[in-house]
């Protein structure tokens, strides 16, 4: 490629952002817009917590070009019918849901899915354990995120006692195999643990109680973690030291910003996988077919959606 050529493949790729940033202006209002839902006294509270946080210009600028590579980790993956499975685990309220978003978020749901069971019925918590997360796994050219995975026996399950120790011991036991059973299939194995201070959150949970288009993120089970902060590290601490082997490491992403949390964690994904660029066929728009004696039929006016706005 010449010099020329790649000027101008480097000035098509700004005008590209900076056409993205403009139809990106929409979230940045919305997340305005959401903001007045909470006290002012919260706001102060909230800002003053965070004054180095990551400027939204920086911030959306690296997020589409992290997300235009993921579009073409997701066309080599489907090329080489390559299995990508990535475990999202952490604090509740720790960024992983955003994080999840904008992983998946301009990419194909047919090649990108996102996993996230409810609480296993009668019949699942009869099963070897992992029976239910099985038939989730990916396939050829496919990319699976679980959103809380098996790891929820070492964590919620234990600490909640919905889990007896025996059966604990027994996961510890189990995991490490069972992961490198996965490795050994031909899996690529991510694991993230998402990681925020007590004192943050503290604050996202109050941020939670007063905004009312957040409430529904607060469960119970939330609520009592904030009681049971210390025996979920212990908890944590005890998984690491159990479950992090070489074929299935865990990494940890701090997420007090969520901002940087959300383009470190993007990054470093896309640092584990050896994705190439998949060349395309030139796609030429077809020339459509006219017939001259067809006559569009007149619809009726019930059948249209009122044009309120």
């Amino acid at each position: 490629m010449s010099e020329s050529d790649k000027m101008s493949e480097e000035e098509y790729q700004r005008s590209w952002i900076e056409a993205e940033l403009e139809e990106t202006l929409d979230d940045l209002f919305e997340a305005e817009f959401n903001q007045p839902i909470l006290t002012d006294e919260l706001r102060k509270i909230y800002k003053d917590k965070h004054p180095d946080m990551l400027d939204r210009r920086t911030y959306y600028s690296n997020l589409l070009r992290l997300q235009s590579e993921l579009v073409k980790l997701q066309d080599w993956v489907e090329h080489t019918k390559s299995k990508v499975l990535i475990i999202c685990e952490g604090r509740d309220s720790a960024g992983k849901g955003g994080v999840i978003k904008r992983i998946t978020q301009r990419m194909n749901p047919r090649v990108a899915r996102v996993v996230a069971l409810p609480a296993p019925t009668e019949r699942e918590q009869s099963q070897w354990y992992f029976q239910r997360f099985v038939p989730h796994l990916p396939a050829g050219g496919e990319i699976v995120l679980f959103d809380r995975s098996w790891y929820n026996r070492a964590g919620v399950e234990r600490v909640m006692g919905f889990a007896s120790d025996a059966e604990v011991d027994q996961f510890f036991h189990d995991v490490p195999e069972f992961e490198r059973m996965l490795v050994r299939s031909g899996i690529i194995v991510l694991k993230y643990w998402f990681s925020i201070t007590d004192e943050e959150q503290q604050l996202r949970f109050l941020m939670r109680i007063h905004d009312p288009m957040k409430q529904w993120k607060l469960s119970a089970m939330d609520l009592e973690s904030r009681i049971r902060w210390e025996d979920y590290t212990r908890a944590k601490e005890d998984m690491f030291a159990k479950t992090n082997i070489p074929e299935a490491p865990w990494y940890i992403v701090e997420g007090n910003d969520k901002k940087r949390e959300r383009l470190n964690c993007i990054e470093h994904i896309l640092s584990k996988i050896p994705y190439q660029e998949v060349e395309h066929e030139k796609v030429d728009l077809p020339e459509r077919v006219f017939n001259p004696d067809y006559e569009r039929r007149v619809l009726p006016d019930e059948l249209y959606v009122p044009k309120l706005y």
